[in-house]
């Protein structure tokens, strides 16, 4: 069954479990399509889409984390005919981990892995960022960040024209975010970040230890808030040793 929201999805029968990959903030699909070739065939990399970016630039992005999930949920759901995990970074950890919790609430089903990336713990979320000063601020915020954004992207007026709505939608959908409290999950959680992240220091990863009764793993990884870009290939190799080892070991 095809979906806008695995457009760019190869699939892959031989595989024993997928991998559904969630962005961060402002970022597409296209930020996993090079992660398939750091995985066997026995991995199946799912990039999500979301809408209002890349293929979906004409949808609107969403702004409440509560609608997103229930949409994305819906749209996922036929996907998930065998053992699945998520990922996500940033803005798309918190997506991965409210989709869980949704999955395992609506659907009785759960991922066997939930890799989340670069985000504090639910529980400990920073200050709201204040999307007045980031409108002004905003060319040079993707400046400092120069892992995520190319300079010739930052001089195309067009182009920012496109990137900021939506990055501005993202960034309001984390702001609204308001974390409830729930069950552990069994399942295992490896949390990753970036050792010259300041925004995301190593003790507030470390509260994802809280929301599994199963195994935790706390790696943190060479690079700042886009580490994922820099140090892509230990990143991936981390997850597939995961997946590898503790997952498909006792399919």
């Amino acid at each position: 069954m095809r979906t806008p929201w695995l457009v760019n999805r190869k699939p892959n029968r031989r595989a024993s479990v997928r991998l559904f990959c969630f962005p961060y903030a402002g970022g597409g699909d296209s930020i996993f399509h090079s992660w398939q070739e750091g995985f066997s065939d026995r991995i199946e990399v799912c990039p999500v889409q979301l809408p209002g970016r890349d293929s979906r630039i004409a949808e609107p992005p969403y702004t409440d984390m509560d609608q997103l999930v229930r949409v994305a949920a819906q749209a996922l759901t036929p996907h998930l005919d065998r053992p699945f995990a998520l990922f996500g970074h940033s803005m798309g950890a918190l997506i991965a981990f409210e989709l869980a919790r949704h999955l395992r609430r609506e659907y009785s089903a759960q991922p066997v892995h939930l890799f989340v990336s670069g985000r504090c713990s639910p529980q400990t979320m920073s200050e709201p960022l204040d999307l007045k000063l980031f409108d002004c601020a905003f060319p040079e915020i993707l400046r400092r960040n120069n892992n995520s954004t190319p300079e010739e992207a930052l001089e195309n007026p067009e182009l920012m024209d496109l990137v900021l709505p939506v990055l501005r939608a993202d960034l309001l959908l984390c702001n609204s975010y308001i974390y409830t409290p729930g069950p552990p999950f069994s399942f295992s959680i490896t949390t990753f970040g970036g050792l010259a992240d300041p925004g995301v220091p190593r003790h507030c990863l470390e509260g994802w230890r809280e929301h599994t009764t199963g195994r935790f793993v706390l790696r943190m990884l060479p690079g700042d808030h886009f580490f994922l870009n820099s140090s892509r290939l230990p990143l991936v190799e981390a997850i597939s040793k995961e997946l590898e080892q503790n997952t498909l070991q006792s399919l």
